[in-house]
This record gives C-alpha cells, structure tokens and sequence, in this order.
C-alpha cells in the first residue's frame, strides 16, 4: 500500500472544478493508476482536506503507485510542488493493541430509514453534530479502535487528584460538515460529509489494518472513508501532514 500527499493549489480554474465535484475528482484519481488495483489489496481511498482558504491537500491511500502528473498540471504548482507518495505498509506493520493515536476521517454518516411514500427502506443521512458523533462511537470497535475519553484535569482541584474519566467525553469532533449535489450518469447525487478529529486507541490490529485499506462506511468513491493517523505527540491540526511517515 502506499499513501500519497499533494497540494492544490485553490486559485486555478481546473481546482475549483475538481474540488466542486466529487464524481470529477474521483475520476481524476483513478485516472493516476496504469491498472486497476485487486479488491483483495484494498482499494482507492481520497480524501481532500482544506486548512483554511489557500491550502488544500489530496490524500490518496491506494494499493498501487499513482502517477498524478494530469492533477498538477490542472489542478496544481506545475513548477515548483508535485506530490509525494511513501509506501503505507510500515505504518500498517506497526500497528499494536493499545497504541494511541491522533485520527482524521471524512465519512458519510448515514442510517436506514423509510419516508411516508417509500416502499423499501433507504440511506438517509445524520444531520446533527451528536447523531454524527454517534455514528462513528457505535463502529469503532468493529473498525478496530475505541475513541479515547478526553483528558481533564482534577476534579476538585487538589494536587495528584485523578480525573474523572466515568463522566469524560470522547475525544472526538466533527470538524467540518458539508452537502455536495452533483451529477452522475443524468441524476443528481447527494452526499451529506462529516470530518471528524480526535484521538483513538487500537483494540484489534487486523480490524484496523482492513480499516485503513478498505475505509470507512458508505461513498468511497467520493471522498469518504480514508482513516489516516499520526502520532500524539504531533499536532493534531497537522496530523494528516505525516501519516506518510507515522510508525
């Protein structure tokens, strides 16, 4: 496996095309690969983080090495940054239960339900913080981990007084929401996006490995799913920036 990072660069035309449209985008990267990857591999994960308006990364999980030659030249810094790709598979080797980590994730956080005029129940989306939040708490373990309770000092004040980690609330935030509409094959598509941040602890390897290969919930092929860490010990708003190279 292999994690690429590039930088878009917002202010060109072809960007703003590819950032307005998910179904473009995913066609762009798939698009970087000679050949399709083996389903038994994993597959090919995105995701487009914005920090603030002039920088965007693309985040790329893929069994195979991209060539994303096309997106700079549309979409980038011809001249002076490219992308950088470094194999996934010693971060995926170092995985261990109990190991603590920050963690990034865009997914599509959605239940079954069925409105007055259907007939078949559907995938309807989460539309509040809590009912998103809840969604990720209740899959955590099949995917491998625990969110971890957030770190509060004493209760009462005292030196070495412990916290009170009964009444702490997960360490995890939904940090960016959006709704992207966009064509597809003459039909509009909608899907509600949810960017949670926070920190998680390892419960079962295997789960987490096939978690960062195969990603998270539902539309994959546009944007969601990819579940990337970094370490403690790194800021957890640069997180993404080094989980090429976290282990």
């Amino acid at each position: 496996m292999f994690l690429t990072r590039m930088p878009i660069n917002p202010a060109r035309r072809g960007a703003r095309r590819l950032m307005a449209s998910p179904q473009a985008l995913h066609a762009a990267v798939l698009a970087g690969f000679a050949e399709p990857p083996a389903a038994e591999d994993g597959r090919v994960l995105w995701r487009l983080d914005s920090y603030g308006k002039h920088r965007v990364l693309l985040y790329v999980a893929s069994p195979n090495k991209p060539d994303f030659t096309h997106i700079v030249e549309q979409a980038g810094w011809p001249t002076t940054q490219a992308w950088e790709t470094r194999p996934y598979d010693d971060l995926l080797d170092s995985l261990q239960v109990g190991k603590q980590w920050h963690f990034r994730l865009t997914a599509n956080p959605v239940h079954s339900g069925r409105r007055e005029d259907w007939t078949d129940t559907k995938p309807l989306p989460h539309v509040t913080v809590k009912q998103q939040e809840k969604w990720l708490l209740d899959r955590a373990s099949r995917l491998g981990f625990r969110v971890l309770p957030t770190r509060f000092g004493p209760a009462d004040g005292a030196a070495g007084a412990e916290p009170d980690v009964a009444e702490a609330e997960p360490d995890v935030a939904v940090v960016d929401r959006s709704i992207r509409r966009f064509k597809r094959r003459g039909t509009q598509v909608t899907v509600a996006m949810a960017t949670f941040q926070g920190k998680l602890e390892i419960t079962d390897v295997d789960a987490m490995r096939h978690t960062l290969t195969h990603g998270v919930g539902r539309a994959k092929a546009y944007g969601c799913g990819l579940l990337t860490l970094a370490r403690l010990t790194v800021n957890a708003a640069e997180e993404s920036d080094v989980a090429v190279s976290s282990a």
